[in-house]
């Protein structure tokens, strides 16, 4: 009895390899896939190159091989660009650097003209002259326009300064030692030019004055008194 289970165990263990073929061929396999991971197609070779494969290495070859069918497929699939915004860098070129323009100064802008103004020798006032009168100067320039302002028109003024240029040369100060007749209008007395001024003996502005009112009052006119005087030598 001792010897027949002695011939039964050593039995067993001769037959062990060759009970489980299917199991060694499993091993082999699962050493294929681990060697051959990166190759689908290679992995798959190796599971099946077995004269007798069984169903579980059938099953495994199949989902290796669709493995690498899907692995393959992924490399059709282009690349996907980034969805993420990319910031270019702007290429900044070296600008030169210029002078500033020159700003034209503006023009000052001309002043109003202002009006002439003479003044009378003492002081004691002066006439703003009428643009008209632009071409007199001094007592002439007062006389022109002290007599546009009395209505009288320009060929009137004309008349006036040819009496007074004869009469006094149209100085303020003139004085007639014959007759004693004063001033730019030659008044006899000369204290009758009073009556328009106390300053009557310095103020041209008040000889004027008196005397169109004497010219108007005898004569009408400047130009009736030249007349007159054209006549007389005097008026």
């Amino acid at each position: 009895m001792f010897t027949r289970m002695q011939t039964s165990r050593a039995r067993h263990r001769a037959e062990d390899p060759e009970r489980h073929p299917a199991r060694k061929r499993v091993l082999v396999s699962a050493a294929a896939v681990l060697f051959a991971v990166g190759s689908a197609s290679s992995a798959s070779a190796a599971i099946i190159s077995t004269d007798d494969p069984t169903a579980e290495e059938l099953l495994a070859a199949e989902i290796v091989a669709d493995a690498g069918d899907a692995e393959r497929q992924w490399d059709q699939v282009a690349p996907m660009d980034s969805i993420l915004p990319v910031k270019e860098a702007a290429a900044v070129e070296p600008t030169e650097k210029t002078e500033p323009a020159e700003v034209p100064e503006p023009e000052p802008e001309p002043e109003p003209a202002e009006e002439e103004t003479s003044e009378s020798s003492d002081g004691g006032g002066s006439v703003d002259i009428a643009a008209d009168c632009s071409e007199y100067s001094g007592n002439k320039a007062i006389g022109c326009t002290m007599t546009l302002e009395a209505g009288w028109d320009m060929n009137e003024v004309g008349c006036l300064v040819d009496l007074w240029d004869r009469e006094s040369g149209w100085d303020e100060s003139a004085y007639n030692s014959g007759s004693g007749a004063y001033g730019i209008p030659q008044s006899l007395p000369g204290d009758k030019m009073a009556a328009n001024g106390d300053d009557w003996e310095t103020n041209p502005a008040t000889q004027i004055a008196w005397g169109l009112d004497y010219i108007e009052g005898r004569y009408g006119s400047p130009c009736g008194a030249w007349s007159h005087s054209e006549s007389n030598g005097w008026y």
